[in-house]
């Protein structure tokens, strides 16, 4: 039955039985009318209202719950769907619904995974750039100064000497900024080590103490999935250090039946119920490409827990 006409037989009943009523109660109504006859239609009419809005409430009430879902969709949290109950036109708008939300989730992980290919396309480049120009033009610089600073007199050699501190310092920011625009150790390496010197590196520069609790004999996992995991854990170490000020982090990677997954435990000031910024954002796009799911949550009495548990693939 369509909804017009669901509506029109819900309407019909209410007046029918309105009329019913009218016709073989023992009811008059008098010219000019008295209190008491008043007092039944006013309250007979009352009845009506009631009826027919509890009627049209059970008739409309698919659609209220596609409402709801279309307020709180989020394409970052896909598998979000309204059962498909009924039949004619209210199933068929829930099933067009259903259909809409699966297509709009495919198209987005589709284009976040050519924007994220394209952005790490871009940071091998910059890194590479920074490797081949900048590094080389300030080791060269680091050298000029190393000579001059050998012949020249005091106070000039002190200078000099300081110059090439700073220069040396800046080098090693340069090389810092390419290790985590390109993580080379990724590629050589592997996932564990790769976390290993991503920990470390945090723990010298920012001042965080890190945990690591690695377990050993983790699946052959591709490409692919071990540069989201670095990279989300990444950007959980970022926002600790930046967001949260926390004092301590522990970072662990285990597996565990048909899933692996990376936890990012902070004990800084927590998300509570703000709004996810750009980065948590970034870390859900970047699960979508590999199929896995993101979970932050906020901790007691403070601390945050990213969760990412990333599906095994089965090799063909």
């Amino acid at each position: 039955m369509s909804l017009f006409w669901r509506i029109f037989a819900l309407n019909a009943v209410v007046l029918g039985s309105a009329t019913a009523l009218l016709l073989w109660a023992p009811v008059t109504v008098s010219v000019p009318v008295v209190l008491t006859e008043a007092v039944i239609l006013v309250g007979g009419l009352v009845v009506m209202l009631v009826a027919n809005a509890a009627l049209l409430r059970i008739g409309l009430a698919p659609l209220d719950r596609l409402t709801r879902l279309m307020t709180t969709v989020d394409l970052l949290r896909p598998g979000q769907r309204l059962p498909e109950r009924g039949r004619g036109e209210t199933a068929e708008l829930i099933r067009t619904f259903n259909a809409m939300l699966e297509r709009l989730e495919h198209e987005r992980a589709s284009s976040s995974a050519r924007a994220l290919f394209a952005q790490e396309a871009e940071r091998r480049r910059i890194a590479q750039e920074l490797h081949d120009e900048v590094g080389q033009s300030m080791t060269a610089i680091l050298l000029s100064l190393e000579r001059a600073a050998d012949d020249a007199d005091e106070p000039l050699r002190g200078e000099l000497r300081q110059v090439q501190e700073i220069t040396r310092g800046s080098l090693d920011e340069v090389r810092r900024l390419v290790r985590r625009l390109r993580p080379g150790v990724l590629e050589d390496l592997g996932l564990v080590s790769a976390l290993t010197s991503l920990t470390s590196e945090f723990a010298t520069h920012v001042g965080l103490r890190v945990v690591r609790r690695f377990e050993t004999g983790l699946p052959a996992l591709d490409q692919e999935t071990e540069l989201v995991l670095y990279r989300v854990a990444q950007e959980a170490l970022t926002n600790a250090a930046r967001h949260a000020e926390a004092g301590q982090v522990e970072v662990s990677l285990h597996h565990t039946g048909e899933v692996v997954v990376l936890a990012v435990v902070d004990d800084g000031r927590g998300t509570g119920v703000a709004r996810e910024g750009a980065g948590i954002r970034g870390m859900r796009e970047r699960a979508l490409l590999i199929g896995a799911t993101l979970d932050v949550t906020a901790q007691q009495p403070s601390g945050t827990t990213v969760r990412l548990t990333v599906p095994l693939r089965k090799q063909p």
